[in-house]
């Protein structure tokens, strides 16, 4: 059974292409801390970068930062809009987050993916965080 993001309804998600599908999938694993379902959506040579807090290349520095230290528990992630053109899937929407201090994070995001071959190649993360 396929799931699709609360923000597309039945018409678009019957249209909903392979690359797309891909960062569903990746964004459901995230939900569920799915360290696998993760990394099974990313080419090998993979890139992550989150402008001026890091770079990483490749699957083994990818699933490092998948439980971040920081935070507790799996994070909820909200896709609001998804728009792809030419092998790139940009996503929008809002993530919460447990801290291990005990406060929690309120976040909106923006990431683009470069995909190759149905598989997300290279990741440019950008957050902000809300508050209040």
């Amino acid at each position: 059974m396929e799931s699709t993001p609360a923000a597309y309804g039945e018409k678009e998600a019957r249209f909903m292409t392979n690359n797309k599908r891909t960062v569903e999938r990746y964004m459901e694993g995230f939900n569920k801390s799915d360290h696998e379902q993760i990394l099974s959506c990313l080419t090998d040579d993979v890139v992550w970068e989150m402008p001026d807090q890091f770079h990483l290349v490749g699957k083994d520095a990818f699933d490092k930062e998948i439980e971040n230290d920081a935070f507790v528990g799996s994070p909820t992630i909200t896709v609001t809009r998804m728009t792809e053109e030419n092998d790139v899937v940009v996503a929008e929407g809002n993530v919460r987050c447990a801290r291990r201090g005990g406060s929690f994070l309120n976040a909106v995001f923006c990431d683009v993916f470069v995909m190759r071959d149905a598989k997300i190649n290279h990741l440019t993360s950008y957050m902000m965080e809300v508050k209040g």
